[in-house]
C-alpha cells in the first residue's frame, strides 16, 4: 500500500515482489562469456556482487569486468564482494582484459574495482593501464569506469583521467544521512562528491555518473537533495536501484520500492539538468550503461 509519508507511489513490502523476479542465466552468449571469465581467470562484479541483470547482460554478450582481484579492503554492509586481504596484482591483467573484450566483440566496456587500500595509488594505474590496454587493441571501444573513492587521492584520480576514459564513474551509493550505517566507515559521502568534482575540475568534457541504492529507508527528501548534490558538481548521468540483500550477514531490505516510484523519482530529477537519467527496481549503474551512451550523449 502507499504510505502517505514517503511520497507518491511508496510501496512497503514484506516479501520481494514480482517485478523483481529474474530468469536463471542461460544462452549461448551467456555460456561464450563465462568461459573466456574462466578461462582468464578475470573477475565480474555481475558474478561477485550478485547482479540481477547477469542473464540478460550476459545473454547478449557484454558485462562489467572487475579489476584488482576479487578481495576487497573495505566491508560495505550492502555489497557481497568478499573483504579481507587481497593477493597481490595480477601484471598480465590488463593485457587478458583487453583480449577477452576484443574476443567477445564489445563496442562498449564497463571496467570497475575493488577498493584497494593496501596499495599506494589504492589500484589507480591499474585501472589506467587496463583502458589504456583497451583502447590500444580495440580502439572503436567506449570504455567507461567505475572507481573507487582512492581515499581521495587527487593523484590517482588523475592518473585515472588521464588515460582517458570515456565515462568516469563514481557510486555516492546512499543519501548523506544514511552513508555511516551503510558504507564502509573509510568511505564518506563529501569524499565521493570530492572525488567527481576532481574528474570535472580536471577534464570539464568527461562525462561523470554515479549511482544511488533505494529502499535501505531513505526518505525522498534527502533522495532528491542527493541528486542536487550530485547535479551541482556536474555530475551527467545518475541512475537510481533497488537495493537486494545478497545475504543475511548484509543490511536487511527496509523498503521494495515499486516502479511507480522509480519512474516518479526521474521525472523528479529530470528538471534539475543531468543529461541521461536511468531509473528502476533493477537497474545498476552500469546497467545498459551502453544504450545510455549511444542515445543521449
Amino acid at each position: 500500500m502507499d504510505d502517505p509519508g514517503r511520497g507518491p507511489g511508496s510501496v512497503v513490502i514484506a516479501r520481494k515482489p514480482e517485478w523483481l523476479k529474474v530468469k536463471l542465466p542461460a544462452g549461448d552468449n551467456y555460456l561464450k562469456l563465462r568461459g573466456i571469465v574462466k578461462e582468464r581467470t578475470l573477475h565480474t562484479v555481475c558474478q561477485e556482487a550478485m547482479c540481477p541483470n547477469i542473464a540478460e547482460c550476459w545473454g547478449v554478450g557484454t558485462a562489467t569486468f572487475m579489476i584488482l582481484g576479487d578481495t576487497c579492503t573495505r566491508g560495505c554492509r550492502f555489497c557481497n564482494v568478499k573483504t579481507g586481504h587481497p593477493n597481490p596484482v595480477d601484471p598480465l591483467e590488463a593485457f587478458k582484459l583487453a583480449k577477452s573484450i576484443e574476443e567477445l566483440a564489445l563496442n562498449y566496456a564497463v571496467i570497475t574495482c575493488v577498493d584497494r587500500d593496501d596499495l599506494p595509488d589504492g589500484g589507480a594505474s591499474q585501472m589506467a593501464e587496463a583502458i589504456r590496454a583497451i583502447k590500444r587493441r580495440t580502439p572503436h571501444v567506449k570504455v567507461e569506469v567505475l572507481t573507487s573513492d582512492y581515499r581521495g587521492d587527487r593523484v590517482a584520480i588523475r592518473t585515472v583521467v588521464d588515460a582517458d576514459p570515456d565515462v568516469y564513474a563514481h557510486n555516492i551509493e546512499t543519501t548523506r544521512a544514511l552513508t555511516p550505517s551503510v558504507r564502509d566507515r573509510r568511505c564518506g559521502y563529501d569524499q565521493s562528491l570530492d572525488v567527481l568534482t576532481r574528474v570535472k575540475a580536471l577534464r570539464p568534457e568527461k562525462f561523470t555518473k554515479s549511482s544511488v541504492m533505494l529502499g535501505l529507508g531513505e526518505s525522498d527528501d534527502d533522495v532528491l537533495q542527493t541528486a542536487r548534490d550530485l547535479r551541482s558538481i556536474g555530475v551527467d548521468i545518475i541512475t537510481f536501484g533497488q537495493y537486494l540483500q545478497p545475504t543475511q550477514k548484509h543490511l536487511r531490505v527496509v523498503e521494495y520500492v515499486a516502479p511507480e516510484k522509480f519512474a516518479w523519482f526521474a521525472q523528479a530529477v529530470k528538471p534539475m539538468g543531468f543529461r541521461q537519467v536511468v531509473s528502476g527496481p533493477l537497474v545498476r549503474s552500469s546497467y545498459h550503461a551502453e544504450q545510455a551512451f549511444a542515445t543521449r550523449l
